[in-house]
């Protein structure tokens, strides 16, 4: 293992790696959801903690930050320096490094967009025809450097181009005068928090489909960039029987539109159980409602599965889903099937600008299995394998895009989406993540990872 201190630290180790022909793989916070990481025939592993850290760059009039930093400190410098955040995910130890090459999703992504709609430049080591490594920066600039390697680190997704070392944010509106205060987003003064839940109790197959569908038609109408409801970000939790009780947890800064929205979720079965709300100042409600760490990197086994929803699921697909998680899962282990709002400012760009194409989704879907035992893992794996399958039925068991369904997220890495046995449609992988972008993606391969040094289950391959 290499732990690198800059850039040309990071090239003298991939170096190393190339001249010794030995597989490559990194880490910035050692979350990844499949293991491309930790697979055995990877024999160098690079590890980004040393490169940490938030500057602002007066050259580049944008925030540079270390692919080592994590997202909570990440967040915690941008907003105690300078008032300023990004809109990026709800888990703190997660790296900047994967999460931002994939898009960068989060509570404030309805407000603010994706983190990659912010991406003034990156850094980054490459290893040419040759086998030489050497570090590149990649500009938003159509003219700049390295446009196309810019663009594929906009939601390309990581481990597929080269090692990420650092990364320059900034508003792109903004002009190149303003001032560091006016050149990210301003997270909102106060948040306040709403916990409602449904015990299994008192749901049955059709109440428990009526609360999924209305959470999703929420999204369906209030959708649209630079409207109060963007201001709203909600999670509804589909836990199993042996899990817990379906649960809502929402937060804007706004009381009344939470008092609407829950009430909207809520329409037509019994009233939920509903906490006292909690209402913080912006940091504060960003540590108190983000997740604890999980999976892998304590020693969880788990398995991950996404989709991204332009509408509500079909009738039988509620009834598919209601129905796998009524049954429950072995051992009572920890499984959910997570709905989060999207949309708003995340579907004001067009698919092509950058690398991740979903812009036209209300709710991203995320499906998780967790459990402790490698003795468990095919009982487990069956389960959440079989929920995605017939959730997904009558389009061969994966979200092909459709009026309904649009394709999966790269950094919920899921490789069972290249397996013939459970993704028996015509849909390769590739579009389910990246749909039209994928040539392009495969064309940036080509010019700068020419020798397929960079590469893992579910890599953008050269041909």
């Amino acid at each position: 293992m290499t732990l690198p201190a800059d850039a040309p630290g990071v090239a003298h180790a991939v170096q190393d790696a190339v001249s010794s022909q030995s597989r490559v793989a990194v880490r910035s916070g050692g979350h990844c959801l499949e293991g491309f990481v930790a697979d055995p025939a990877v024999r160098s592993l690079i590890d980004m903690t040393r490169l940490r850290g938030v500057e602002f760059d007066e050259r580049r009039r944008s925030f540079a930050v270390g692919a080592g930093t994590d997202l909570g400190t990440l967040y915690e410098m941008l907003f105690k320096r300078w008032g300023v955040t990004v809109p990026g995910g709800v888990c703190p130890q997660v790296g900047a490094g994967g999460h931002i090459s994939g898009g960068g999703y989060g509570a404030l992504s309805r407000r603010f967009g994706l983190v990659v709609d912010h991406l003034e430049a990156v850094e980054v080591v490459t290893v040419d025809h040759s086998g030489r490594a050497r570090v590149v920066i990649a500009e938003a600039d159509p003219s700049g450097r390295n446009h196309d390697l810019w663009w594929a680190h906009t939601g390309g997704g990581g481990g597929n181009f080269g090692v990420v070392t650092r990364y320059w944010l900034r508003d792109p509106a903004a002009s190149r005068l303003a001032a560091p205060d006016e050149l990210l987003p301003i997270p909102p003064r106060t948040l306040t928090i709403r916990h409602a839940s449904w015990p299994w109790t008192v749901l049955d197959t059709a109440a428990y489909g009526r609360v999924v569908d209305n959470f999703v038609r929420w999204h369906e109408q209030h959708s649209k960039a630079g409207t109060p409801e963007t201001g709203v970000f909600a999670t509804l939790w589909l836990n199993s029987v042996t899990t817990g009780d379906l649960v809502l947890i929402a937060q804007a800064d706004d009381a009344a539109l939470l008092d609407d929205f829950v009430a909207a979720v809520g329409d037509g079965v019994p009233a939920p159980t509903v906490t006292p709300d909690r209402t913080l100042p912006w940091w504060d409600a960003f540590r108190y409602s983000s997740f604890a760490d999980f999976g892998r990197s304590i020693g969880q086994r788990i398995k991950d599965k996404s989709s991204y929803l332009r509408a509500g699921f079909r009738p039988a697909q509620l009834i598919a889903l209601v129905d796998r998680l009524a049954d429950g899962t072995p051992g009572g282990v920890g499984a959910t099937v997570l709905l989060a709002g999207h949309g708003g400012a995340v579907n004001q760009m067009a698919p092509a600008s950058r690398a991740i194409p979903h812009r036209d989704s209300v709710v991203k879907v995320q499906y998780s299995v967790s459990w402790a035992d490698p003795a468990d893992d095919a009982i487990h794996l069956d389960w959440i394998r079989r929920l995605y399958r017939d959730v997904f039925a009558s389009t061969g068991g994966v979200p092909v895009p459709d009026a309904v369904s649009d394709g999966a997220y790269i950094n919920y890495p899921d490789t069972d989406l290249a397996d013939a046995t459970w993704n028996t449609s015509a849909v390769a992988w590739s579009h389910l993540y990246y749909k039209d972008n994928y040539r392009r993606l495969q064309k940036v391969k080509r010019a700068h990872d020419p020798l397929d040094i960079f590469h893992h289950a579910l890599s953008v391959r050269p041909r």
